[in-house]
């Protein structure tokens, strides 16, 4: 991407001071892709251009300074008027980087105690019988990026085997099938999920065509016993 030709046709994620990891993450990626990121992470010094600068110089200089300006122009749109009231009077990119980080993000003990209690929790899911596997795996997903947005690290491998140990039984045939063709510590987590949910859809088609045929014997009945009750009434008005 362009910075100079997108840099105002692409809207900044906007930080109103709740889930300050995840606005990171999102905001560093937008930067990026402006190349303006290397302003906010460097905050490098842009020198006064010395006599008789070439061509090159006063474009290099006039690049460098146009980065810093818009990193910190993209810093102060991508906050909400109340964050932007507590950082408008900082001079930098990177200032206003840092701060937003110490300010928001807490310090690392806390950060530490709450990566403890999302593993915790982690630890703690089971498949409920009422759940889908997309529901369950998306549980156990949504705990495992809350860790790594702390910057803890939280393997697709560990959500691989929680799922495999805690899924219920109805599960074990596509289980003892991954097992068959493929070492269980390879398995990706998109193959165990795609296997899963594939058996998950065999079992509700199957449910759904014995509820079917079950509705098709009933109506059958049904129309026997009102052809037989015609028939019993006809036969009592002959008489």
């Amino acid at each position: 991407m362009d910075a100079g030709t997108n840099f105002s046709q692409v809207a900044p994620p906007i930080f109103d001071g709740e889930s300050y990891d995840l606005w990171a993450v999102r905001m560093e990626s937008y930067l990026e892709a402006l190349d303006l990121w290397e302003a906010v992470e460097e905050d490098y010094d842009v020198p006064p251009l010395g006599e008789n600068p070439s061509m090159s110089q006063i474009k290099n200089h006039k690049q460098r300074k146009t980065k810093k300006a818009k990193a910190k122009a993209c810093l102060f749109a991508g906050v909400s008027k109340t964050v932007f009231t507590r950082i408008m009077t900082l001079k930098s990119a990177k200032v206003i980087w840092d701060y937003l980080k110490e300010e928001y993000a807490g310090d690392q003990r806390i950060r530490s105690m709450q990566v403890i209690n999302l593993r915790r929790e982690f630890e703690q899911q089971r498949m409920k019988e009422s759940e889908t596997i997309k529901e369950y795996s998306d549980k156990l997903l949504n705990i495992a990026n809350k860790v790594r947005l702390l910057g803890a690290e939280f393997p697709d491998s560990r959500i691989v085997e929680k799922i495999l140990v805690t899924i219920p039984e109805r599960y074990e045939a596509s289980i003892a099938t991954l097992e068959n063709t493929k070492d269980l510590c390879d398995i990706t987590l998109a193959e165990v999920l795609h296997a899963l949910k594939a058996q998950e859809q065999r079992r509700l088609m199957r449910q759904e065509e014995s509820m079917e045929g079950a509705f098709q014997v009933k109506l059958q009945i049904n129309k026997k016993g009102k052809g037989r009750n015609n028939s019993e009434g006809c036969n009592a008005q002959g008489g």
